[in-house]
């Protein structure tokens, strides 16, 4: 069959939990897929901050959660049931007002029967979850007692914009994230990426730009990985990952018009060969 797409591009990833769905996806679109892990979720080796949490939530403490990412808000609910019985805390959430940054947590949310008050729309970075608070909110915002569910870093951007409100902030981290066990493979897209063996890089994250950058520089070639990327079409799936990205040098030349895994994949593939033929010339 013939190429379509990509038409036969190199083109890397550094996914880990969807590894295989973004193979697939990159070898519909005609590319050369290259997937290699660049980060784990590692549950917090103690969870005080989530049962402290939980046990404010039930005695009435907390005015409003806010979950930022699916995989945070099942690992908070394993958590607060390591103590309390379930209804206890699904009860608890149901009497609270629930924020969701986007629809994966919406959708954990739903499983345990908790619905979101209010949802941030696309494409769900801090912004817009502030914006949507200041809509439902307003002036109530001041000495709102809000606990903040954390994903891996802290997004320091949201919680200095909701103290800013005058919001009282209690944040949750849940798990943070780790390079890889072993790191061969990466050290190994390190070299690749030096040697000019891709020449479409895909990040959906911004913690997997900050991953690659941190080996490269362990190796002593981050600046000759930055300056070959400049070579690379560099795909950001949305705004949160493209400020990370340039605080680690890196300038994306592509953004989908939706934050989807699928939809970055298909429109940058329809948009790579003009793109590097431009930054090749």
């Amino acid at each position: 069959m013939p190429m379509q797409g990509f038409n036969g591009l190199c083109v890397l990833a550094l996914e880990s939990r969807r590894a295989g769905e973004i193979t697939k996806l990159i070898e519909n679109a005609g590319g050369r897929p290259t997937v290699v892990p660049a980060m784990r979720e590692v549950p917090l080796e103690s969870n005080h901050d989530a049962v402290a949490f939980a046990e404010r939530l039930i005695r009435g403490d907390i005015d409003a959660v806010l979950f930022l990412t699916g995989a945070g808000a099942r690992i908070l609910f394993d958590a607060a049931q390591t103590r309390f019985a379930r209804e206890d805390f699904v009860a608890a959430l149901k009497r609270t007002q629930i924020i969701a940054r986007g629809p994966k947590p919406v959708a954990v949310l739903r499983e345990f029967g908790v619905t979101a008050n209010i949802v941030a729309q696309e494409p769900s970075t801090w912004r817009e979850v502030l914006a949507a608070m200041e809509n439902a909110f307003g002036d109530k915002q001041k000495g709102l007692r809000v606990a903040v569910q954390e994903y891996g870093a802290e997004n320091t951007a949201l919680l200095d914009g909701l103290q800013m409100r005058g919001v009282e902030v209690t944040p949750v981290p849940v798990y943070r994230w780790a390079l890889p066990e072993d790191l061969t493979q990466l050290r190994s897209v390190v070299d690749a990426v030096v040697s000019g063996g891709f020449d479409v890089v895909l990040f959906l994250t911004g913690v997997q730009a900050a991953h690659l950058c941190a080996v490269a520089r362990t190796m002593g070639k981050l600046e000759a990985m930055l300056r070959s990327l400049r070579g690379t079409v560099i795909a950001s799936i949305g705004p949160d990952t493209t400020e990370e990205l340039q605080r680690n040098g890196i300038h994306p030349d592509f953004t989908p018009s939706h934050p989807r895994m699928g939809i970055l994949v298909n429109e940058v593939s329809q948009a790579a060969a003009e793109i590097l033929a431009q930054k090749r010339a």
